[in-house]
């Protein structure tokens, strides 16, 4: 397989807080990998490095050989590497259809373009084949607002991969959606992905839906990497069942006997 993300020894530090020690990936074309870790463990803020919305303190991202480090999130997205966000980044009060000719058009936007209308048949015609990508072109004249949570989190999703990103990272593409609902919810989300044939890198807590849906885990503790490799031998470690998968247990505990 071919790398089209390469981390190599990337830091971050927040005063005397270290968020990221020493971190080193390399991410090849069609992968999908989870990335794990219970809370702090440095796993947003290494999507955030990565896609632009924080500036490493040391190291080097470079995607497809371009070094893209401390590029800022607009520029990052217009080079591929696209993401999701745990809470969707939406305009509640328009469409789902406005809301994908915005994505378009943010990716389209130069200083001679500013005038040029939101609306075009090239957009809308990329816009209703990404929403039916993802199963939802059905709601595409739909105020977002009264949309149930799953499909925001799928539109939201969809605006990310407009483009067709080699690269799409998404934040807990589970959060908030009904224990029942959740495997559909994925099935739709990696369907949609394939036909685009982009690498994921996903967050997650829920192990059922690594253990289904990622070929490969890596996982964050304290800031560093403790382990990378296929995801059925990365969730037998001993680090990772201790002070990742036991502590995720018991915060799910706690959170019930609440």
């Amino acid at each position: 397989m071919k790398a089209i993300l390469q981390v190599t020894e990337l830091n971050k530090s927040f005063g005397a807080v270290t968020a990221a020690a020493n971190i080193n990936v390399t991410i090849n074309e069609n992968e999908v990998v989870a990335i794990i870790g219970s809370n702090g463990a440095g796993k947003t803020t290494f999507v955030n490095m990565v896609t632009g919305y924080l500036k490493p303190t040391s190291g080097c991202i470079q995607f497809r050989g371009a070094d893209i480090t401390g590029l800022p999130p607009r520029d990052v997205s217009r080079s591929g590497v696209c993401r999701s966000f745990q809470v969707a980044q939406l305009f509640p009060d328009l469409t789902v259809l406005e809301n994908m000719m915005l994505a378009f058009a943010s990716l389209q936007i130069t200083a001679s373009s500013y005038f040029s209308p939101l609306h075009s048949v090239e957009a809308e015609t990329r816009a209703f084949e990404v929403l039916d990508d993802f199963g939802i072109g059905s709601h595409a004249h739909a105020q977002v607002g009264i949309l149930a949570q799953g499909v925001r989190k799928l539109l939201d999703i969809a605006m990310a991969m407009v483009s067709r990103p080699p690269l799409l990272l998404l934040d807990e593409p589970t959060s908030g959606v009904a224990i029942e609902e959740k495997f559909a919810l994925m099935d739709t989300v990696m369907e949609g992905v394939s036909r685009s044939e982009s690498a994921v890198m996903f967050i997650e807590h829920d192990m059922e839906i690594v253990s289904k849906y990622a070929s490969r885990v890596i996982a964050f503790y304290d800031g560093r990497i403790i382990a990378d490799g296929p995801t059925e031998v990365a969730l037998a470690q001993e680090q990772v069942r201790e002070f990742i998968i036991g502590e995720i247990q018991e915060a799910a505990v706690a959170g019930v006997k609440k």
